[in-house]
């Protein structure tokens, strides 16, 4: 009689645990936004943008995502031309389209609607293999707010540096 190994319940299309590699931080976005809420959020991209983007070559500066038609769109997102690719490459900012469930899209383009949010990507990142994008859902910052973290920041600074000269 053969001894049966229970069979290891793996599921090789998962990405929840899978290690993640962060591309690029949009970090104007923290500056002139409050981040009430974070989704994660898949992208559809075609051959070369997924290159260009494991070569590091994105920028999310000034870029936001809208609700069209139940579907939610990536625009104002640069990703570069890949060096390498032929005719068929890709133009560097048009509109991607962002892969979420029909209910988190709902969820997302009410709260936008009713409350004056805006939809900012904070994050790209590399999780399993696939890119993935962070939304926020940000609320403005006034001027005042502004120079109120920056204050709060440049304090934080000084202290550290008197603690770390003693």
């Amino acid at each position: 009689m053969a001894k049966q190994i229970p069979a290891k319940s793996e599921n090789k299309g998962s990405t929840s645990s899978a290690p993640i590699k962060v591309i690029t931080v949009n970090r104007q976005a923290y500056h002139d936004y409050f981040v009430e809420r974070t989704v994660e959020a898949g992208i559809a991209l075609m051959g070369t943008e997924i290159k260009s983007i494991r070569d590091g070559k994105v920028n999310l500066r000034g870029s936001y995502a809208m609700a069209r038609n139940g579907e939610l769109w990536l625009e104002n997102a640069h990703i570069a031309v890949y060096e390498h690719g032929n005719r068929y490459n890709h133009d560097p900012i048009r509109n991607r389209k962002l892969l979420l469930h029909r209910k988190e899209i709902e969820q997302l383009e009410a709260r936008v609607a009713t409350k004056g949010l805006t939809l900012i990507p904070l994050r790209l990142y590399l999780k399993g293999g696939r890119a993935k994008v962070e939304l926020g859902l940000c609320r403005g910052k006034k001027l005042y707010d502004k120079r109120e973290a920056i204050a709060e920041r440049d304090v934080k600074r000084e202290i550290e540096r008197v603690v770390r000269g003693r």
